[in-house]
């Protein structure tokens, strides 16, 4: 009997499956929450797409076959693991599809923030070719920059940092090998450490018991006057109440959020009044290229697990347990 593969997303990402769907599967293809992904599921053997906020009990229940949700997204924290677990089907996430595109989105930030890109821009357009003085911008040459989380992300965002000249400090609950350290041109520190010394804080961990609020009030009061936030992963990781008075206090020069605590964020936000922040609607990581990347790896997996085989990036908590 031949298997089948429903693949739920965005028209872009629909666009792409039939150029790289496997042959030898029935191809679903269903837009979020439509009808056609809803008649699909009792006949699905793999649920492929941006899917972890389908993950709960009636998951399992509307499609009994299933033999693996493959997600397109990295993070997996609307997702039910437990169910997962209960109903033993892997749940893996996307191998590290977005990572070249997250990284890259960081450096993207960390530049416009230290110079000041949207108030330049907003100057020329209001045509203050200086407004009333120039602005307050800084290189990031020879900057300490302190990533947190240095996993596939962080390492690229490593490197494309050091391209820039910029010193790098991590801080990783798994903490790399002198030569992996001396390899990658990074050092470890302890998180008061970085939180301390950063002259730039790179976000790159997932959101977790462990994560959540990790930046608080006491952290960031203990951060330079002059230092930088950049948040790429998740919201909550810092209290969004705190960095927000921080920020109308001056008493950081600036952030780059890409993430919110609720998303889409409210349009009465306070961050959305400040002018030393610049936000992104969670696109760092869904670019064209990343989605192709995407799929790749999620149809690859597919065909791992029909071939009888251990399906690729199943989730940490997932492990030995289905």
């Amino acid at each position: 009997m031949v298997e089948r593969v429903l693949v739920v997303g965005p028209k872009d990402t629909i666009s792409m499956v039939d150029d790289l769907a496997p042959k030898g599967f029935e191809i679903v293809k269903a837009l979020h929450n439509s009808p056609e992904q809803k008649a699909a599921l009792p006949g699905a053997d793999y649920f492929v797409g941006f899917v972890q906020q389908y993950v709960n009990p009636q998951l399992f229940k509307d499609a009994p076959k299933l033999k693996l949700i493959q997600l397109l997204s990295a993070g997996y924290d609307r997702a039910d693991i437990p169910a997962a677990i209960k109903a033993k089907v892997p749940m893996c996430n996307n191998g590290g599809a977005n990572s070249v595109a997250v990284s890259e989105h960081a450096l993207l930030l960390m530049l416009s923030v230290s110079r000041r890109l949207i108030t330049q821009h907003t100057n020329v357009v209001a045509g203050r070719w200086h407004g009333n003085s120039p602005p307050t911008v800084h290189e990031v040459r020879n900057k300490v920059l302190g990533i947190i989380g240095l996993g596939t992300i962080g390492k690229k965002v490593a490197r494309l940092a050091q391209a820039f000249g910029m010193i790098v400090h991590y801080y990783d609950i798994a903490r790399l090998k002198e030569e992996q350290e001396d390899a990658l041109g990074v050092r470890f520190r302890l998180l008061p450490e970085i939180i301390k010394h950063a002259d730039i804080i790179s976000l790159h961990v997932p959101l977790n018991d462990s994560t959540r609020n990790m930046l608080d009030a006491p952290e960031l009061a203990a951060m330079k006057p002059s230092a930088i936030i950049v948040n790429t992963s998740r919201g909550p990781v810092i209290n969004e109440k705190a960095l927000t008075a921080a920020l109308s206090a001056n008493k950081l020069f600036g952030a780059g959020l890409d993430v919110f605590d609720e998303e889409p964020t409210p349009p009465d936000n306070p961050l959305l009044k400040l002018d030393n922040v610049i936000l992104t609607a969670h696109l760092a990581g869904p670019t064209w290229e990343s989605n192709i990347t995407r799929l790749r790896n999620g149809f690859d997996n597919v065909q791992r697990v029909a071939r009888g085989e251990a399906p690729l990036w199943v989730v940490e908590e997932m492990a030995g347990k289905y």
